[in-house]
């Protein structure tokens, strides 16, 4: 059977309960070409059951909470499944399983989890700003997971004077930090005037970028070993 439901968490929940006692359960909130004699089932978020449910793996794994959200976060297509499945060998098992490795189920869930975990990192660093003429920061990106949100509380801490964008453009939303408080915001597009600061500063920077660079000693792979080609797209210096 194909569990199709809501994209929110307490869907999936939902969806979790409904589907834990079939053994060839498909679920996702994305749309899926079914399989030949699969019927959709279209989950009704219930919040009373989503709880009880949480408050359940809870008492299993008192971090599996936090297992789930990077799950549902990952960008994987099947990412849903694979937290499906992983959080139903951990009610079976009613004990934490993510050392067992050996398990298809845990072994997924853990390289999907650090695949997350590895992209945040990896936006500490290349996470461009953009200095508007109001002084508020810039930052569009393209991540491979909906992490925008996990992202503020590293800038927030290195830029507490600063209001802030970071606008994820593939899933047009952003989170916002007005120098107080941050909050997300759907935000399809972004039109800004960059102040004059910021356009001598990007001037500066490919001059520097070009005067460093050897066109004779180019080593383009070792370039993207140290910054995967997929981020340069935001960066002025590849610009």
């Amino acid at each position: 059977m194909f569990y199709l439901f809501d994209g929110s968490e307490n869907g999936f929940l939902t969806a979790f309960l409904l589907a834990f006692q079939d053994k060839n359960a498909r679920i996702s909130s994305k749309s899926a070409q079914l399989l030949l004699g699969q019927e959709p089932v279209f989950v009704r978020t219930d919040d009373d059951r989503a709880q009880r449910a949480k408050a359940r793996l809870l008492s299993f794994d008192n971090g599996c909470h936090k297992d789930l959200n990077a799950l549902l976060r990952c960008g994987r297509e099947d990412n849903e499944q694979v937290a499906f499945e992983y959080l139903r060998f951990l009610a079976q098992k009613k004990r934490p399983v993510r050392g067992m490795l050996a398990e298809p189920a845990v072994y997924r869930a853990v390289e999907y989890i650090k695949k997350v975990g590895l992209e945040i990192h990896h936006f500490h660093g290349f996470i461009r700003f953009i200095e508007c003429e109001s002084g508020a920061l810039y930052a569009p990106f393209e991540p491979d997971n909906d992490i925008c949100d996990l992202l503020v509380p590293h800038f927030r801490a290195r830029l507490p004077a600063f209001p802030f964008v970071l606008h994820d453009v593939k899933r047009k939303k952003a989170a916002v930090y007005d120098g107080a408080n941050a909050f997300l915001a759907p935000l399809e597009k972004a039109e800004i005037m960059i102040s004059a600061d910021e356009s001598a500063w990007q001037g500066l920077w490919k001059k520097y970028y070009s005067a460093v660079n050897i066109p004779s000693r180019e080593r383009l792979k070792q370039m993207r070993g140290y910054m995967p080609a997929r981020y340069w797209k935001y960066m002025p210096e590849r610009s």
